[in-house]
């Protein structure tokens, strides 16, 4: 990458982070994210299309795996500054258990006494049928947001469809629920979904717009927009930008994004830690990506 381009873009990434803050990890309203600024809200939209352009839409055979078959979400450490600070990966033993396997022991803590059977009520209404390892999708970015850089996951196989309903589960648990300290960091800007469509550009955050469907569970909430009707996000190439807008058109990509850290500087360097949301440790684990009703719950292992 140009010098001249690394330097614009983590201008941009910088004014990305400035306006996620703002929130404090809860719900953005128009007013506020257009209170920012007009030349803020133009550099977002186009850290947007910058963050498309430097992760390059991964190949596809459309003879084995036909358009709009959403199929997998493939993890992807977006790290041009090489910081290793940022991890994405799907992982055995940590997604919303569904029909899980509990071994109970037996009388004196010797050995397996028997088995049964435990299933999140928040995942209790569906769950991907080829997950059986009970995978979970682990999203990481360790120390300041300003840095430039984000765990990612590419939804492959969603180009040409119209979005319905989009969502996930996320481990999280409390008092709170998706606004609570405990478990996943769930803010307005991480994680995250970046849509783009063939007429225009949006995101949509866990915590902002206000989701369709909220599931609490024991350890674990669904979050769902949408609902087979019409997924409402906030538009970065409309004019006013960051209103929220039906998505539509027909997608051709859509990413999962998480570049919350867990220090929230005013100014950089020296770091000045400004709090963030209550939850904000630099993590979330999530689970049952859903595309239209399809849920996708497993995928490669990627850690490193």
């Amino acid at each position: 990458m140009a010098p001249a381009l690394g330097v614009a873009l983590a201008a941009v990434m910088l004014a990305l982070f400035s306006i996620v803050d703002l929130s404090h990890g809860q719900t953005l309203s128009t007013t506020t994210v257009q209170s920012t600024g007009a030349s803020t809200l133009q550099t977002v939209a186009q850290f947007s299309q910058a963050l498309m352009s430097l992760l390059p839409e991964l190949p596809i055979d459309p003879t084995t795996d036909p358009p709009g078959n959403f199929t997998n979400a493939i993890p992807r450490d977006f790290d041009p500054g090489k910081t290793n600070l940022v991890q994405a990966s799907w992982l055995s033993g940590i997604g919303c258990p569904t029909g899980a396997t509990i071994a109970l022991p037996n009388a004196d803590f010797t050995g397996v006494g028997g088995f049964t059977t435990y299933t999140d009520p928040a995942c209790l209404t569906g769950s991907d049928p080829k997950n059986q390892r009970n995978q979970g999708l682990l999203l990481v970015k360790t120390g300041p947001n300003v840095n430039f850089a984000a765990a990612t996951a590419e939804l492959i196989n969603v180009k040409g469809i119209t979005l319905t309903e989009l969502g996930y589960d996320i481990r999280k648990f409390g008092l709170g629920t998706y606004s609570g300290p405990q478990g996943s960091h769930c803010g307005a800007g991480a994680p995250r979904f970046n849509i783009l469509t063939t007429t225009n550009s949006y995101f949509l955050g866990c915590s902002s717009p206000p989701r369709d469907l909220e599931n609490d569970g024991d350890g674990w909430i669904r979050l769902r927009w949408g609902l087979g009707g019409v997924v409402t996000a906030y538009c970065t190439t409309c004019a006013p930008p960051f209103t929220l807008q039906p998505v539509m058109g027909t997608i051709q990509r859509i990413q999962i994004v998480f570049d919350e850290g867990y220090l929230t500087p005013v100014a950089f360097p020296p770091p000045i830690n400004t709090g963030g949301g209550p939850d904000e440790f630099g993590a979330a684990i999530l689970d049952n990506i859903d595309v239209n009703g399809t849920l996708v719950g497993r995928g490669p292992v990627t850690a490193n």
